[in-house]
């Protein structure tokens, strides 16, 4: 038989196999020995008081172990190369996951990637942050995966109302990720494994007949009376059927591409800021509320941060653990950076994005563009560290406590950031909103959690790509886009998503009204 029981215990007992048999029995009242195996449904740290302890679901094999409980059935897809088609612009997770639920339903997915594949795109990452070369089609934004290819891989999030969450997880599981994300209450991949994933994901599109094609940048659309009936590349080539545009938030000259098509679009708001570094034993001794640190038994700390200065919100984003910075320009002449984490989580630095709440009626001086409004503010941030930075991807640095003073560092401390910091005035170079709303920010931070506001922590920007700047606007039910039928904006890049696994439920959540309506 099997029983579920819910132990809160130390972290020790709960990372070691033996104490948590022991444990376990004595909570369910049987001997140790009719235990023949324990699962761990569910876990979490809870960090609140001095003393940390760890939150576990446990099922418990008493007797004979149940071979028959899944968590998740395996997914039987068909074979779809005889079956209707349709384009799925991009190949981050909400291309992905559209094009793998499509086939699920009996739709045939025609991927067109601008980028290169996962492997190839390795050399193109390693030029941004050695040389300072840009490729406008493959870096940390563009390419097979998309910008969560090369991430922490966050599985976290708070769409689960809005789609099928486990199901997320049970694709990227039965694709090749560890055990944990099944179980973590904040479940992270790691950047050196979701390579491997992403590439499995790949795979199996093409083994159930559907098609992915890389360098394939798509630069038109094709309408026929209001209808999107297809695509052009930009070597010439046509594809044909319905359209899912799942292109990510920096594929600006998409956004291009789809005024000339007569598309309409808003301006939609953003966050812009910086990233901010840490020494990880400095989070870890703050979170867990000892000088010592996280000990043998506990994670990299992670921590969120929230506050309101002048009516905008102020906080931390994508918090990466034992990670690293690094450089997430998606063209020449932009200075843009972003953070990561392998799935160790072992480096010897803590960064998160920190940013400010901006929204389209705070910038009445770009009303001239439209709804791109927000992407030209963007961009011009950007160029402007840019050439602050001698026209290089060096971006400036400022410690923590100066740029809270609004003062030069006269030195910095050793960064993850590999194509390295010079010293800058990051306060000066920020919109002047922006740079007040961090400093007092970063104020009440430190006043929460002592030891925060730091000499030792290290700000660089600029952080601008936290969402979407422009949201493509779609009809609730067909999901299609208000003026142009047979267009699916999905995702990040249309302004419905905000990581991997909103951007993956979205996908499957389109895939399905697309289906709906071109097999019926």
């Amino acid at each position: 038989m099997t029983e579920k029981i819910q132990l809160r215990t130390t972290p020790e007992v709960a990372a070691t196999e033996a104490l948590r048999l022991a444990e376990a029995a004595r909570i369910a009242g049987v001997e140790a020995e009719r235990i023949k195996r324990v699962d761990i449904i569910s876990r979490s740290i809870d960090a609140r008081q001095r003393r940390v302890m760890v939150n576990l679901t446990l099922l418990l094999h008493i007797d004979e172990i149940d071979e028959t409980l899944r968590r998740y059935e395996p997914i039987r897809y068909p074979d779809v190369r005889k079956a209707p088609q349709a384009i799925v612009v991009g190949a981050g997770p909400g291309g992905l996951f559209a094009a793998l639920e499509l086939i699920e339903l009996g739709v045939r997915p025609i991927i067109l990637e601008r980028g290169k594949d996962v492997d190839s795109r390795r050399r193109d990452l390693a030029a941004i942050s050695r040389e300072g070369i840009v490729d406008p089609d493959s870096n940390y934004c563009f390419g097979e995966g998309g910008a969560g290819a090369y991430s922490d891989g966050k599985l976290y999030t708070r769409s689960t109302k809005r789609g099928p969450f486990d199901k997320v997880l049970a694709i990227f599981h039965a694709h090749g990720a560890a055990d944990d994300i099944l179980i973590d209450a904040h479940p992270h991949i790691g950047t050196d494994r979701l390579p491997v994933i992403i590439k499995a994901m790949r795979h199996t599109i093409i083994e159930y007949g559907g098609e992915v094609h890389f360098g394939s940048r798509v630069t038109d659309l094709r309408v026929s009376n209001g209808n999107v009936i297809g695509v052009t590349i930009v070597e010439g080539k046509q594809y044909d059927g319905p359209v899912i545009l799942a292109t990510g938030h920096s594929a600006r000259d998409v956004y291009e591409m789809l005024a000339r098509a007569g598309a309409e679009m808003e301006p939609k708001g953003i966050a812009v800021g910086v990233r901010l570094e840490h020494p990880q034993r400095l989070i870890d001794s703050i979170q867990y509320h000892d000088a010592a640190g996280r000990g043998e038994y506990l994670p990299p700390a992670e921590y969120s941060m929230l506050t309101r200065v002048d009516g905008r919100a102020v906080y931390s984003f994508c918090m990466c653990p034992g990670g690293v910075i690094v450089p997430a320009a998606s063209a020449p002449g932009q200075l843009v950076v972003n953070g990561m984490s392998p799935s160790n989580r072992g480096t010897r630095w803590s960064n998160s994005g920190m940013v400010v709440e901006v929204l389209p009626e705070d910038l009445p001086d770009y009303d001239k563009y439209g709804a791109m409004k927000m992407m030209r503010y963007q961009e011009d941030i950007e160029q402007t560290f840019y050439h602050a930075a001698g026209d290089s991807q060096q971006t400036p640095a400022q410690r923590m406590s100066d740029f809270v003073a609004g003062r030069e560092s006269r030195t910095l401390p050793r960064t993850s950031y590999a194509p390295g910091n010079t010293p800058g005035r990051v306060d000066q170079l920020l919109p002047k909103a922006i740079a007040y709303r961090l400093q007092q920010g970063f104020k009440d931070f430190g006043r929460k959690a002592r030891g925060f506001l730091s000499n030792e922590a290290v700000v660089m920007g600029p952080e601008t790509r936290t969402s979407a700047p422009v949201r493509v606007p779609r009809e609730p039910e067909s999901r299609m886009h208000t003026a142009l039928a047979g267009l699916y904006p999905v995702g990040e890049g249309a302004g419905y998503a905000g990581g991997i696994v909103s951007a993956a439920i979205d996908g499957i959540n389109s895939a399905r009204a697309l289906a709906a309506t071109l097999l019926k």
